[in-house]
C-alpha cells in the first residue's frame, strides 16, 4: 500500500537560489529535523493503513455541468461514481415491464447517473439480462458506466450458492453472460459466508480482478468486524481488499453506517453504497393511512413489510414522518427528496441506490441533488430531534 505525502514548508521544500547558505547559518539542523518528522508521520500512517492522497481533497466531490449530478470516489479508491445510482431489486424482471425498465435507465443515464446495480439473484437472473439488453440497445459507451453485481444465491444446487472460490468464479461468469459484458466494475460478496474461510473469499475476489472479470470488489451486509478481517487477510497475503460496503441506510436505520463504518472509511478507505433510502417505501408517506391495495406491502411476498407498517413502531414512524414533512416543505422539496439528501450528508456514503418503479418517481428522487446544499448542520439537528434515534457515539460527519 502506498502512502503519499506532500512536502511542507517545514524544511522539506527545496531552497531557492541564494538562500542555501542563509538557511544553514540560521538553522543547521532544520533538514535533519524535518526528515525525522517525516519518518515519524510515515510510520504512523503505515500503522493505520492510511490512504492519504495528495490531491484527494480536490476530487472529493465534483458536479457535472450539464446535469448537476454530483460524483464522489467509491470509498477511497480512484473510481468516480454518481452520488445517486439505480438499483434493480424487485423492479427489473419483477414489478415493471422491460419498456419501463428502459425508460428508467434512460432517465437515470441522461441525468448523469453512471452507477447501475444488480445481482445474480434478482428475479432469478432476469434483472441482469434486462440490464444488459438495455445497455446493448442504447449503445452507451461501456467506459461511461459503472456496473455492479452481487454474488451469493446463484441457483438451487448446493454448489450454486455461497462465496466459495467455485461459485465466485462460476457465478460471476454467469452474470457476465447474462449481461453480455466482458467485465463488471464492482462485484459484491452479498452477505458473509460462515461456511467459507475468509482467505478463500479474498483470494477468489483477487483472482477475478486479476483475470479482468471485475475492476474492484466490495461487501454487502457484512459487519465492520468481517470487513476488517477481509482487509487484514488481504494485507497479510498481498491480496486485494474490498473498497466499499453496501448497507441499508435511512431515517430509521442508522447505527451501522453512522457508528461502525466511518472508522473503516477513515482507517482503511472502505466507503458505503447505501440502499433503501426510503425504507421500502415507508418514507414516501403512502402508508400514512394504512396499506393501499396497489402498494408493495399489499403483495403476499411482502407480508413482513405490511406487519412492520401496521405495528406500534410503524405507527410511531408514520407520526415522525408527518413532522419531517414540515421540514421538507420548508426546504421546498418532497419528503423522499429530503430523505435521500439526508443520506448523502454523510461523507462516507459514496452513492445512494434508488429503487424507483416509475419514471415520475425516479425523476422526483433524482431531484434530491438540489436539496443536498440545503442539508445544513441546523437542518440535520432538526431531523435528529424528530427522529430521536441518533446513535450515541456518532461523530459529526456533515459536509
Amino acid at each position: 500500500m502506498q502512502v503519499s505525502f506532500a512536502c511542507t514548508d517545514h524544511g522539506l521544500k527545496a531552497p531557492r537560489n541564494g538562500e542555501h547558505n542563509k538557511q544553514n547559518a540560521t538553522s543547521p539542523n532544520s533538514t535533519s529535523q524535518a526528515r525525522a518528522r517525516f519518518r515519524t508521520v510515515a510510520l504512523i500512517a503505515r500503522s493505520l493503513g492510511s490512504f492519504t492522497h495528495r490531491y484527494h481533497h480536490n476530487l472529493k466531490e465534483s458536479t457535472a455541468k450539464l446535469t448537476g449530478m454530483k460524483y464522489r470516489n467509491l470509498g477511497k479508491s480512484g473510481l468516480r461514481v454518481s452520488c445517486l445510482g439505480l438499483g434493480t431489486w424487485v423492479t427489473f424482471g419483477g414489478q415493471i415491464s422491460d419498456e419501463v425498465a428502459e425508460q428508467l435507465m434512460t432517465i437515470a443515464y441522461e441525468s448523469g447517473v453512471n452507477l447501475f446495480d444488480t445481482a445474480e439473484v434478482y428475479s432469478g437472473g432476469k434483472a441482469e439480462i434486462i440490464l444488459g439488453n438495455i445497455i446493448k440497445k442504447k449503445c452507451w459507451r461501456r467506459s461511461s458506466l459503472v456496473i455492479t453485481t452481487k454474488l451469493y444465491w446463484g441457483g438451487k444446487a448446493e454448489t450454486e450458492r455461497g462465496l466459495n472460490r467455485k461459485h465466485i468464479i462460476e457465478g460471476l461468469k454467469g452474470s457476465l453472460q447474462r449481461m453480455q459484458l466482458e467485465y463488471v466494475d464492482v462485484v459484491f460478496a452479498n452477505r458473509p459466508d460462515s461456511n467459507t474461510p475468509m482467505e478463500e473469499i479474498v483470494r477468489a475476489m483477487t483472482h477475478v480482478i486479476n483475470q479482468g472479470m471485475s475492476m474492484y470488489w466490495g461487501t454487502s451486509r457484512w459487519s465492520a468486524m468481517e470487513i476488517m478481517e477481509a482487509y487484514s487477510v488481504a494485507r497479510q497475503f498481498n491480496l486485494i481488499p474490498p473498497v466499499c460496503e453496501q448497507a441499508e441506510y435511512h431515517f430509521f436505520q442508522r447505527d451501522k453506517v453512522e457508528t461502525q463504518l466511518p472508522e473503516l472509511y477513515h482507517k482503511i478507505g472502505v466507503g458505503v453504497v447505501s440502499w433503501s433510502p426510503l425504507a421500502c417505501g415507508i418514507i414516501t408517506g403512502k402508508y400514512e393511512n394504512g396499506v393501499p391495495e396497489s402498494s408493495r406491502a399489499s403483495m403476499k411476498p411482502y407480508q413482513w413489510l405490511r406487519e412492520k407498517i401496521m405495528s406500534e413502531d410503524g405507527r410511531k414512524q408514520q407520526a415522525k414522518l408527518k413532522e419531517l414533512a414540515h421540514i421538507a416543505e420548508k426546504l421546498g422539496c418532497t419528503l423522499p427528496q429530503l430523505a435521500i439528501a439526508w443520506c448523502l450528508r454523510n461523507e462516507g456514503v459514496s452513492s445512494v441506490l434508488l429503487g424507483s418503479s416509475s419514471p415520475s418517481q425516479l425523476t422526483e428522487n433524482l431531484g434530491a441533488i438540489q436539496v443536498i446544499p440545503k442539508m445544513t448542520a441546523g437542518i440535520a439537528s432538526e431531523v435528529d430531534h424528530i427522529l430521536e434515534n441518533c446513535p450515541h457515539s456518532k461523530k459529526d460527519y456533515h459536509h
